[in-house]
This record gives structure tokens, C-alpha cells and sequence, in this order.
């Protein structure tokens, strides 16, 4: 009987660990862009990757706007690849209208944010986590 309930006490705790959310779900702020306006995405997981929506945009002031980009993924397609490092997505930069082959690098609360076109990478600088 102890046999068993070792056995059933063990297949719940590796099931439940499957269900742990990727570390790097969760808000995240993003840096101020040119205008000094910035944003919180809300990034979770989306099937097998990782995709951001922008749930919230501020304005140099800090005062919440309606934004054209709110609801928008700002991320998606992104693979965990281990380590704390994301890639094989994309990233969407509102202030610059262009889509980039994106790069991310979580270090506890702090998310490094990169993009690629052709060579040419660009830093969306380090967000950092609200929730």
C-alpha cells in the first residue's frame, strides 16, 4: 500500500510540473520609444510558443492611452530554447512599423529584447516585469 501511494504521490508531482507556465509568461513593461511613449505586453503561452499582446499603452506623462496598437501581438512564434533565451519568432515595433526576426533573453525580472531584419538588429532594450 505505502508502494502505491509513493507511486501515485510521484505521478501527480511530474504532472503538475508540466503544467508550470513558462517562466517568462507574464506583463512586462517595454522601454520608452522615441515619442516617450511605452507599453505593458502581456506575454503567455500560445500552443508550443510564446506570443505578447500590447494590453497597455502610456504616454511620456505616464498616463494610459488608447493606443491603434492595443490588442496587437507585438510578439509570436517565439521558441524557448533554454536558459532564459527565445528565438524563431518575430517582433513587431509599432514606433518603427516593422517586423523584425526577434531575439529575447529573460534574466529574472528583466526581459532583453532584440530584432533582426537582414542583418541589421536593432535592441528593443529591457523590459521589465510588472506581474
Amino acid at each position: 500500500m505505502r508502494t502505491l501511494f509513493i507511486a501515485a504521490v510521484a505521478t501527480v508531482s511530474m504532472t503538475t510540473a508540466g503544467w508550470a507556465a513558462d517562466p517568462i509568461v507574464g506583463t512586462w513593461q517595454t522601454i520608452k520609444d522615441d515619442n516617450g511613449n511605452y507599453g505593458q505586453i502581456s506575454i503567455k503561452e500560445c500552443g508550443s510558443n510564446i506570443c505578447g499582446t500590447l494590453v497597455t499603452s502610456f504616454d511620456s506623462a505616464g498616463k494610459a492611452f488608447k493606443s491603434e496598437n492595443q490588442g496587437r501581438k507585438l510578439i509570436w512564434d517565439m521558441k524557448n530554447d533554454g536558459g532564459g533565451k527565445y528565438s524563431g519568432g518575430k517582433v513587431y515595433s509599432p514606433d518603427r512599423d516593422k517586423t523584425y526576426n526577434g531575439q529575447l533573453v529573460l534574466s529574472g525580472n528583466a526581459l532583453d529584447v532584440k530584432g533582426c531584419v537582414l542583418g541589421i538588429c536593432r535592441s528593443g532594450g529591457k523590459w521589465s516585469r510588472v506581474k
